[in-house]
């Protein structure tokens, strides 16, 4: 294994160890992903001595050109070189309270650090000390499991889970990350003890699920969630979402799975966070609004308003930002419905000019969010509705190189209206700024001034108003 650690930094590690006499192996998800032959620039290295004492003799060696930094109550110090990450602890072992997470933290041995590790293929170890430089220490065995795409484990899964319930958490987004699969006993733990979910932060579960839906395939995760019980503790709202019911022998699709196809749709096209989570909250208004009416069968009216509403909520529990990002997500799910109900009809300049209004610089991401919500059975409809959503695509370039409207604001201020009727700041004013908006939006007019003036003028007898 000497050639994975041909960087310097492991040079220097493996010197200054053997200058202290202490025992050092990076340790983790660095080793991990040796063998999966991923990129990774953070490294963790455990030392069976003082992990404070070992970087701060790194840190020596390197000179100027690192930064140390050094947490006492953690016993942990950590090293940045460049784009490198090291980070140094001590190695320990672990005890729990029912109640926490937080570990009583003793001193301990390399097998006392890897059998507190959360998975088989998180506990390989690399012996950085001259004399065993490179030697794998894999006493779970890990590397069978990570050439079997196995998550398990090292040691009872009840206790490994019971004692820091994050972990399955953990184990669930690998899964979504790396395409492997939950070991039977360790799956069935996680259902066992699902509820001590309830000890850990939200922003601890938060992080998790961000990390899941920035994965190749989100759906692994959720799905893996819905099965351990964890998403009804988690998320019920997206649960909700899940199944299907017939009345009168007419049936709706499960907006579960609907849900998570737009997503793995979605994420083959964007990296961005925030529309991923528009994805998957897109159609969270639907349980609430679902009903069944004999001569139009299921409908689910307004579900996209309600979903907006239901944002903030989701939101403010989940430890999410309640700031422009909460926006961007209410936004996005309240316009999904508006493109795709454009490619079902008539494209018309009107409601191309409205769309380009409302969804402003963000009608791109629109776009490919409503794409991937053409999901069907039927691969006739599908190639449809996506030919027809290349019409609105070419209309919305079209109006938008005309008309200029994304983002407009009407050429007419509201002080210019106050001073030409001699008006005070009231809603007659708003009114008069809202006709001209909706006559350039309608094509009445252009987007221009002179036009939006002579407009104005035109419409003041109506609010029975005259020039001052």
């Amino acid at each position: 294994m000497k050639e994975f650690l041909q960087d310097k930094i492991f040079q220097l590690i493996s010197e200054a160890a053997d200058e202290q006499q202490q025992e050092c192996y990076v340790i983790g998800g660095f080793v991990r992903d040796i063998f999966l032959k991923r990129p990774s620039k953070d490294i963790d290295v455990v030392v069976v001595g003082s992990g404070i004492e070992l970087a701060q003799r790194v840190a020596e060696k390197l000179g100027k050109r690192a930064n140390l930094s050094i947490f006492k109550n953690f016993g942990t110090a950590q090293v940045k070189l460049k784009d490198l990450e090291v980070e140094f602890v001590g190695a320990r072992k672990e005890s729990y309270q029912r109640e926490s997470r937080n570990p009583i933290v003793e001193d301990g041995t390399l097998e006392d650090d890897q059998n507190r590790r959360d998975f088989t293929i998180n506990a390989l170890a690399l012996c950085l000390n001259k004399d065993r430089f490179g030697e794998l220490v894999d006493p779970f065995g890990g590397v069978e499991d990570l050439k079997n795409f196995v998550i398990r484990t090292p040691l009872n899964p009840d206790i490994t889970f019971s004692d820091d319930p994050l972990r399955m958490m953990r184990g669930i987004r690998f899964s979504a990350q790396l395409g492997f699969f939950l070991e039977t006993n360790t799956f069935e733990a996680i259902a066992r003890n699902k509820e001590r979910i309830e000890i850990i932060s939200k922003e601890r579960i938060a992080d998790e699920l961000n990390k899941i839906m920035m994965s190749r395939k989100p759906s692994v995760g959720f799905i893996l969630l819905e099965k351990t019980g964890l998403l009804e503790l988690i998320f019920p709202e997206v649960l909700a979402l899940k199944g299907a019911e017939t009345k009168d022998g007419v049936g709706h699709k499960d907006n579960f799975y609907h849900t998570l196809a737009v997503l793995d749709g979605l994420c083959e096209h964007t990296d961005n966070l925030w529309l991923r989570w528009s994805a998957l909250l897109h159609d969270i208004g639907k349980p609430r609004t679902k009903r069944y009416d004999p001569r139009l069968g299921w409908t689910f009216h307004n579900h996209n308003f309600v979903g907006e509403k239901m944002i903030p909520e989701i939101f403010r529990r989940m430890k999410l930002p309640t700031n422009e990002k909460m926006k961007y997500v209410q936004k996005m799910v309240t316009l999904h419905m508006r493109p795709i109900v454009l490619s079902e009809e008539e494209v018309t300049d009107s409601a191309i000019r409205r769309l380009l209004f409302d969804a402003g610089d963000d009608i791109d991401d629109l776009m490919k969010l409503c794409e991937a919500d053409i999901t069907s059975k039927n691969p006739d409809k599908v190639k449809r509705f996506k030919s027809n959503f290349q019409l609105v695509r070419k209309k919305l370039k079209e109006i938008e190189e005309k008309d200029r409207v994304r983002n407009f604001q009407p050429p007419i201020s509201g002080q210019e209206i106050m001073d030409t009727f001699n008006l005070p700041a009231c809603s007659t004013v708003g009114e008069i700024k809202m006709r001209i908006k909706d006559a350039i939006l309608d094509g009445i007019i252009p987007n221009e001034y002179e036009a939006a003036k002579t407009y104005m003028l035109e419409i003041a007898s109506e609010f029975n108003l005259t020039i001052s």
